[in-house]
């Protein structure tokens, strides 16, 4: 059954299955088996709380973490610059916590995804199963460069995304993953493994090869004024993208 995000006035949110409880100081609610999106229950104490669905952004919030996840500016650069979208298959290597790979599945891609921690892919097979999109995105528990003979015998990807400090190393294989056409996309938290992904692109007949550094300001408005905020950092990395053709 599809998990629902339970929202307050007060802006708290929980994320619970339908014939869930909920148990917070606002009191005790039982979430019904035929709550629908738009649904206002209560709780014992007469609070109210408005059944939503939940979208990519609450994904981000409430998904069980084992690292930091990528972020949703990151995530939009991905699929705006590989078009990643509905009937693609997408190789994507460096699970960590899921959001890239529940993104994918929600846009309607059939993804493989890989993590070389075991206890890590388990949670985020979890985060699939909240997502809604274990049948479309399968965690495997292992280095996809150890599964590289066996990938690049199938019949090729559309989009190759990787976040891992072996990305080069599968991109070298990148003209035997993508089908004609297809995309890679590898972030990268440093600078220097940018060099190592542009020159393994290269020797590997990609094209279009571009690396952007990802930065946000969030913009602060108030009655005096409308600034940048002064609050986080707004980098996050670097994102190289290349496309067999």
């Amino acid at each position: 059954m599809r998990a629902l995000l339970l929202v307050h006035d007060d802006n708290r949110e929980y994320v619970r299955h339908p014939g869930d409880e909920l148990q917070t100081d606002l009191g005790v609610l039982d979430v019904p088996e035929d709550v629908e999106p738009g649904d206002v229950l209560e709780t014992h104490l007469g609070e109210p709380f408005t059944a939503r669905e939940l979208r990519g952004p609450d994904l981000f919030e409430h998904f069980e973490r084992t690292g930091a996840p990528m972020m949703p500016r990151d995530i939009g650069l991905v699929m705006g610059h590989t078009g990643a979208s509905g009937g693609d298959r997408v190789l994507d290597a460096g699970t960590g916590t899921g959001v890239l790979s529940a993104y994918l599945g929600r846009a309607g891609a059939e993804v493989t995804t890989y993590e070389t921690d075991p206890e890590f892919a388990e949670v985020a097979r979890g985060n699939m199963e909240l997502a809604g999109v274990e049948d479309a995105v399968d965690v495997r528990a292992g280095d996809v460069t150890e599964a590289l003979d066996d990938l690049t015998a199938g019949e090729g990807f559309d989009v190759v995304t990787l976040d891992t400090a072996d990305a080069p190393s599968v991109v070298e294989h990148a003209g035997d993953l993508l089908v004609d056409g297809g995309f890679v996309s590898v972030y990268s938290p440093f600078v220097e493994a940018v060099r190592e992904t542009t020159e393994a692109a290269r020797e590997a007949g990609l094209t279009d090869i571009r690396t952007f550094e990802t930065i946000q300001r969030r913009m602060d408005v108030g009655d005096r004024g409308t600034r940048p905020s002064t609050a986080g950092v707004g980098h996050t990395g670097y994102l190289t993208f290349a496309r067999q053709r």
